[in-house]
C-alpha cells in the first residue's frame, strides 16, 4: 500500500511537470507528439524486448545508454509479463522515422530500419533522463526528419582535440539525432592522420597547430580512426574525412616538399604541385588508404581557397608545360583540371566527391557529386550548383559557423560585416525560407545543413565546448523538425531543462556571459 500511494503521489507530481511545459520535452521536437495520460517507471531489470535478431544491436545500444545516463541496469529478454520496452520493425515509416508508443504497461518503439529504432530510443531516453528515478511522463510519437543531412563538421588540423573529445561531441550529435560527422584532418596548421605508405605526412605534418608552430605531433593513428568510425557507426553517425586540395597543403607539404606547388607570402607552401604527374598518383595513394579506414563511400577534397597561394603556378615549368599540353588558358582552368582529375580517382574507389561551393565550377560528375554552399554572400553558387543537377548541403558561414561569436558580447571569434554574428535564435531560425527568393527552396538536390567549427579562435576544449553549445542543440531541432512545428520561444524553455545535462557531461557552456564568462582561448 505504501509503495501503491508513492507512485500515485509521483505520478500526480510528473503530471503537473508535463502540464505546466504542455509540449514534449523532447529535442529536436517531433513532428507528432501526444501526452498519453500516463506514466512508465523505468527500474532495474526493466525487461527490453527485441525479438528479431535484427534488432539485438539497438536493444543493447539503449541498454548502454540507460545505463550511462541513469543508472538504471535492464535486462534483454525474449518475453516478460512486467511492464516493458519493445522494439519493433514496422514498415511504411521513413528510413530514419520512427512511432514511440508508450503507456504505463509497455514503452513500444517501432520502425522500419535499425537507425529510426535507434532514434526512437533516443527519444526515450531522453525521457527518462528528464525524470530520473520518476515515473516517466509517456507521450505517443510518430515522428521523422526532415534533411536527410544532418551535420557537423569539426576542424582538427588547427587544434587537435583527441579521440575521446571526439566521441563526446559524437554521444551529443547522436543524442539529437544528427546523423553526419565531417572531420576536416588537413589544413595548412597540421596533418592528422596517419598514412602508412608516407609516414612523414602525420610523424612532420602533424606537428604544429594554429597557435604553436612547433607543437609535438598530434594525429590520429589508423587503429584509432577505425575504433572512432566504429563508435560513431553504433550510434548511427557516418564520419566523412576531408583531405583538402589542391589548396590548405602547407602540413603535407612540409612532410613531402616535393610535391608542392608553392604558395604566397601569407600562405606558404599552400598548394599541391598540378603539373607534376608524380602529384596524382601520391594523392591518390592516400586516397586508397582514406578510403578503406572510412566506409561512408564519402570523401571530400576540399576545393576552396586554392587562390590564396596558386600564383607560382604561373611560373612553375611543370604547370607550364601542363596548361600547353592541355590547352588551359587560366590558372583556374589548372585548378579545374586538378580537381578532375582527383575526383576520378574518388569515384574509382567507389565514393562520393565532396568539396566547397567552389567545387561547382569544375565541371565535375552531377551524379556522384555533392557540393558544400558555406559562402552564403555568394547566392549565385547555390543556385548554379542546383541548377547544375548538383546535390547541396547547405553550411552558410551566416548563421552555421559556430566559430563566429554568438553574443554581442564576446571579444573573441569571427563577425561578419555590419556586426553580424551566429546567436542561438539564428542558428535556431534558419530553414529553407532563409534562402535567395532565386534559389529552388523545394529543390530535392538540397540533403539537407552542416555546422562547422573552425579553430583558429580556440586553443582548448574547454573554448571548442562553449561554441559549440548549446547552438548545436538548436541546429539539430532545425535540421529535424519542420519548419511549422518549431517556436523558438518553447526551445528556449525546453533547453533550459537540457543545459544541466550538458553540465553533468562535464561540457563548457554558453548560457549567460556573467555565469559563463567566454574563454578566450
Amino acid at each position: 500500500m505504501k509503495n501503491s500511494l508513492s507512485l500515485l503521489l509521483a505520478c500526480i507530481f510528473a503530471s503537473q511537470v508535463v502540464t505546466a511545459q504542455e509540449v514534449c520535452p523532447v529535442i529536436p521536437m517531433p513532428n507528432q507528439a501526444t501526452f498519453a495520460q500516463d506514466h512508465f517507471l523505468l527500474q532495474d531489470n526493466t525487461p527490453i524486448i527485441a525479438n528479431d535478431p535484427a534488432l539485438q544491436g539497438t536493444a543493447h545500444s539503449l541498454q548502454k545508454l540507460l545505463l550511462r545516463y541513469t543508472g538504471v541496469r535492464t535486462a534483454i529478454q525474449e518475453k516478460s509479463g512486467q511492464p516493458a520496452i519493445i522494439f519493433q520493425l514496422q514498415k511504411g515509416t521513413s528510413p530514419e522515422g520512427y512511432n514511440l508508443q508508450m503507456s504505463g504497461k509497455a514503452v513500444v518503439i517501432s520502425a522500419e530500419n535499425e537507425t529510426g529504432l535507434f532514434y526512437g530510443a533516443v527519444s526515450f531516453l531522453q525521457l527518462a533522463r528528464r525524470f530520473p528515478g520518476k515515473p516517466i511522463p509517456c507521450w505517443n510519437i510518430k515522428d521523422a526528419p526532415l534533411y536527410k543531412w544532418r551535420g557537423f563538421m569539426l576542424d582538427e588540423s588547427r587544434q587537435f582535440f583527441g579521440k575521446e573529445e571526439v566521441k563526446k561531441i559524437l554521444d551529443e550529435m547522436a543524442f539529437y539525432k544528427l546523423n553526419r560527422f565531417h572531420w576536416h584532418l588537413t589544413d595548412q596548421p597540421g596533418w592528422r592522420i596517419e598514412i602508412k605508405q608516407y609516414p612523414r605526412l602525420a610523424l612532420v605534418g602533424g606537428i604544429g597547430n594554429y597557435h604553436d608552430s612547433i607543437a609535438p605531433a598530434q594525429y590520429y593513428t589508423q587503429k584509432d580512426i577505425e575504433e572512432i568510425v566504429a563508435y560513431a557507426a553504433a550510434l548511427h553517425i557516418s564520419v566523412i574525412p576531408e583531405i583538402d586540395m589542391p589548396g590548405h597543403a602547407t602540413a603535407a607539404n612540409r612532410a613531402y616538399p616535393e610535391f608542392s606547388g608553392g604558395g604566397s607570402a601569407k600562405h606558404p607552401e599552400f598548394t599541391f604541385n598540378p603539373g607534376k604527374e608524380e602529384t596524382y598518383q601520391y594523392l591518390s595513394n592516400i586516397l586508397k588508404e582514406v578510403d578503406v579506414l572510412f566506409p561512408s563511400q564519402m570523401i571530400h577534397i576540399g576545393g576552396d581557397e586554392v587562390s590564396f597561394g596558386n600564383e607560382k603556378w604561373k611560373t612553375d615549368p611543370a604547370v607550364q608545360d601542363l596548361m600547353k599540353r592541355q590547352q588551359l588558358t587560366s590558372l583556374e582552368a589548372v585548378e579545374h583540371y586538378f580537381l578532375k582529375r582527383m575526383a576520378d580517382t574518388v569515384v574509382k574507389l567507389n565514393n562520393s566527391i565532396l568539396g566547397w561551393d567552389e567545387v561547382t565550377a569544375s565541371s565535375l560528375p552531377p551524379g556522384k557529386t555533392i557540393v558544400f554552399w558555406w559562402r552564403h554572400e555568394k547566392q549565385e553558387e547555390l543556385k548554379n550548383a542546383l541548377e547544375k543537377g548538383y546535390k547541396v548541403v547547405l553550411c552558410p558561414r551566416l548563421p552555421f559557423y559556430f566559430d563566429f561569436v554568438q553574443d554581442s558580447s564576446n571579444t573573441v571569434g569571427r563577425r561578419w560585416p555590419g556586426n553580424l554574428f551566429n546567436s542561438l535564435k539564428s542558428v535556431y531560425d534558419f530553414s529553407l525560407n532563409s534562402l535567395p527568393a532565386n534559389v529552388n527552396r523545394n529543390s530535392p538536390l538540397i540533403e539537407g545543413i552542416q555546422a562547422n567549427l573552425w579553430t583558429e579562435t580556440i586553443a582548448s576544449k574547454q573554448r571548442m565546448y562553449y561554441l559549440t553549445f548549446p547552438r548545436l542543440i538548436a541546429f539539430a531541432e532545425a535540421a529535424w523538425t519542420h519548419t511549422e512545428k518549431k517556436d523558438f520561444v518553447q526551445f528556449e524553455k525546453r533547453l533550459k531543462s537540457a543545459l544541466p545535462l550538458l553540465k553533468a557531461q562535464g561540457f563548457y557552456y554558453f548560457e549567460n556571459p556573467k555565469l559563463t564568462p567566454e574563454p578566450i582561448k
